[in-house]
């Protein structure tokens, strides 16, 4: 997580721009003003003793306060963390509700124009950049959280397809076909328990995808959530921002992906 942050930190350090104050541009500013601005932007020039800085003041539980929004950095995540949770949330369960039914219809009813129908719709949305959708849905006034069920809709499917159609294919589900099982209690019995696992791996995995695609939803639907307040950090140049902003979405893709491996090895132990 630290390594996550202090690396987004220093590459804002490097990039172009940083220390330059867009206030600089005014002509109404006199060269004292510009002094000022220039001697406030000073304390973040030194990459280590910003971050012995920041370490110190995180063991205290302090997190900084923000430079272009001058509020405490703590209470721009506790306003701004739950829109995006919410907005994950949604996204996860439109995405997965698509993609795992179509999924299941393509391999249960074993027609290759569904398989056709379902693959060009998903390679559709998969081709779209996040941006993109998120742009045609303001133009629509639809949702904007719904943008990260599209997003997360065409991963799940191709996934979950290939995961279902190889269990369909095991030995065992083949013989339960022959005996006249019918195809629901084939699915439940049969297909779905063989790719379980994989199953809640990608369910982690679909978490850090919807995580990372909020951001450029949130700016250009304007939702108010921390892709909205990266947004306006990078923009402002912000590194107390964007160092624990940068540190929570390294959180949410290691708990994720852990929580996803966590599941899966228990099943995996219980079907051995």
């Amino acid at each position: 997580m630290l390594f996550g942050g202090f690396l987004g930190a220093t590459l804002v350090r490097v990039s172009p721009g940083f220390g330059v104050d867009e206030q600089e541009l005014d002509s109404r500013l006199s060269h004292e003003s510009i002094a000022s601005l220039r001697q406030a932007n000073a304390s973040d020039s030194h990459l280590g003793a910003f971050y012995l800085h920041y370490l110190r003041r995180l063991l205290h539980g302090d997190l900084g306060t923000s430079r272009t929004l001058h509020q405490p950095v703590r209470q721009l995540l506790a306003d701004r963390f739950p829109e995006t949770l919410k907005s994950v949330g949604v996204g996860l369960a439109v995405g997965w509700a698509l993609g795992l039914a179509l999924a299941v219809a393509t391999v249960m009813s074993r027609s290759w124009s569904v398989d056709l129908f379902s693959s060009l719709i998903a390679g559709v949305l998969l081709c779209l950049p996040a941006a993109m959708m998120a742009l045609l849905f303001v133009i629509a006034r639809a949702p904007g959280r719904l943008v990260l069920g599209l997003i997360v809709f065409p991963k799940v499917f191709y996934y979950s397809r290939n995961l279902l159609e190889r269990s369909a294919a095991l030995p065992h589900v083949l013989a339960a076909r022959a005996k006249g099982l019918g195809s629901a209690r084939v699915f439940l019995w049969h297909i779905l328990p063989a790719s379980g696992p994989q199953l809640l791996a990608l369910a982690g995995v679909s978490v850090s995808v919807a995580f990372a695609a909020a951001i450029p939803v949130e700016v250009l639907c304007d939702l108010p959530g921390i892709g909205q307040l990266a947004w306006k950090a990078a923009l402002g140049r912000d590194m107390e921002l964007l160092v624990n902003l940068t540190m929570i979405i390294t959180m949410v893709t290691l708990l994720a992906n852990s929580a996803g491996d966590l599941l899966r090895n228990p099943v995996r132990a219980g079907a051995a």
